[in-house]
């Protein structure tokens, strides 16, 4: 009973994050006229761990890039690049890491996201991902940021080995209200 509970609560996560993504930018509607409106975007991410996610959750490095497509009230916010680094204790069924994404906006901003940790769940290298940060510096400094989305591998058997899975990548967001 108690593994499908598991199992419910994690394709639950999985469906709600996927909901988000898709939901994208009419997630977080803008006031036109609101001055320091936000900003909602979708895209993909692709995220770098080494050692690999293995069976056994151990310290890793986190490395990666997102894009994203973007709706703002400034009409010239309408794309985003972005650096992820970070580390924790990750596996391929728990993480426990703090993550910094760099964000350069289509305007030439940047802004500086710190994620100190969030509902990541791993299952078997597939990364059901909500992880709610802040904005440390740059465009839209103070506010909170979610980051909902789903990272795949498919290299799931690479589990079991030493190597692990070393990428994974997919749809992500980024909403800042």
């Amino acid at each position: 009973m108690r593994s499908m509970w598991s199992w419910a609560r994690i394709c639950g996560s999985a469906a709600l994050a996927l909901g988000m993504v898709a939901a994208g930018p009419a997630a977080a509607p803008v006031a036109a006229n609101e001055p320091g409106a936000g900003v909602s975007c979708t895209g993909t991410n692709t995220i770098g761990f080494s050692p690999g996610l293995s069976l056994r959750a151990r310290r890793t490095r986190i490395t990666g890039t997102g894009s994203y497509r973007c709706t703002s009230a400034d009409r010239r916010l309408t794309a985003a690049g972005s650096e992820i680094t970070g580390g924790g204790v990750n596996g391929c069924f728990a993480s426990d890491a703090t993550t910094v994404e760099k964000i350069t906006w289509s305007t030439g901003e940047r802004s500086v996201v710190v994620y100190p940790m969030g509902d990541v769940r791993q299952v078997a290298g597939q990364a059901v991902v909500l992880v709610v940060g802040k904005v440390v510096s740059g465009r839209f400094r103070g506010r909170t940021v979610a980051s909902p989305g789903v990272q795949l591998t498919l290299d799931v058997p690479g589990c079991a080995t030493d190597r692990g899975v070393q990428r994974i990548s997919g749809p992500s967001a980024l909403l800042i209200p």
